[in-house]
């Protein structure tokens, strides 16, 4: 099984930024503790990182050509914003779950809207990196039944 994770603006600065609502573990350490997870269940799993959306709809697009058969997106407060991120998913018509670090839903009123949340099989929130891990494990029960 062949994952991506990509991950919006701002992520690349876990540990540094709002540790309040973030923590405090930094990027790089979450991105080891993804691909070790990743491992023991036998994903061969990618991560992608970018504050521009044109790169981030150029990296959906490449899961398209690459073949791969999941996606998990965590948008950044491009979540609340991008009709084209909603329409690159779409587009790739990959398995393509959102996730986020914080509660969006127990946050500021605009940060509950999700513009790609739409294009998504589902989404995961509040739960910090276990987010991301109880994706791995979506896709991982969702292959098996196949």
């Amino acid at each position: 099984m062949k994952i991506m994770i990509l991950n919006g603006p701002n992520i690349n600065f876990l540990g540094i930024r709002e540790k309040e609502v973030y923590g405090h573990q930094n990027y790089a350490d979450m991105c080891n503790y993804l691909k070790n997870t990743a491992e023991s269940k036998g994903i061969n799993l990618d991560i992608f990182q970018s504050n521009i959306e044109g790169e981030m709809i150029n990296i959906l697009q490449r899961a398209y050509f690459e073949k791969y058969d999941g996606v998990i997106i965590n948008p950044g407060a491009y979540t609340h914003t991008s009709i084209a991120l909603f329409d690159a998913i779409k587009s790739i018509e990959i398995p393509t779950l959102e996730v986020h670090l914080s509660n969006i839903h127990k946050r500021e009123d605009f940060r509950k809207i999700s513009y790609t949340a739409a294009a998504c099989v589902g989404q995961i929130s509040g739960l910090g990196v276990d987010s991301y891990v109880m994706g791995l494990e979506y896709f991982c029960r969702m292959f098996s039944k196949k």
